[in-house]
């Protein structure tokens, strides 16, 4: 018998394995956080399903999400990549990731460590949330909300107050598993 999971979760072999490796874990590596913020970007309008199964791709096209190779694309460079369907075929999405790769090293010339800037947000603690549906949870929060013009301030795209709900639960920085969920 296989474990209680949340109930956003179906029996699709890739989202069993990011909800029960990922989702809500405490992610504090760099690269890692960039690149969930960048698929959650991605996401907007769209089901979490679609951008994992093209995770792999992005991965490729953006050099495994190095920061600093993906803020050196050109808009040719990423014009090109609209051909591929193994991405969401959106240039505005596509020159997000370069853009906010851009304003991630300027933040980090700023703050020096990314990672503990956006952890700031939550005090450095996982925020555990009481979800007993997940159709309960909220989309976004007052955090999210700061999150979000906070990081749109500093030149940040496709990170509105509900996406960057999204990248909080992704990373663990809230904890949105059902209460019934085994990994609560």
């Amino acid at each position: 018998m296989s474990p209680q999971r949340c109930g956003w979760c179906s029996n699709d072999p890739l989202y069993i394995a990011y909800h029960d490796e990922e989702w809500g874990k405490a992610e504090h590596d760099e690269a890692r956080l960039f690149e969930m913020l960048c698929l959650e970007g991605q996401q907007a309008g769209l089901s979490w399903i679609t951008v994992l199964k093209k995770r792999e791709n992005y991965r490729s096209h953006f050099f495994q999400f190095s920061i600093i190779e993906i803020a050196a694309l050109t808009d040719d460079q990423l014009e090109d990549k609209l051909s591929d369907a193994g991405l969401i075929r959106h240039l505005g999405k596509l020159k997000a990731i370069r853009d906010n790769a851009i304003a991630w090293l300027k933040l980090k010339d700023e703050v020096d460590d990314v990672t503990t800037w956006l952890w700031n947000f939550v005090d450095h603690q996982t925020q555990e949330n009481d979800v007993v549906n997940y159709r309960e949870a909220p989309a976004q929060t007052e955090i999210s909300q700061t999150l979000s013009k906070t990081l749109k301030k500093r030149g940040f795209k496709f990170v509105g107050p509900t996406t960057c709900y999204a990248f909080m639960q992704a990373v663990g920085m809230v904890n949105d598993h059902e209460n019934d969920c085994y990994f609560k």
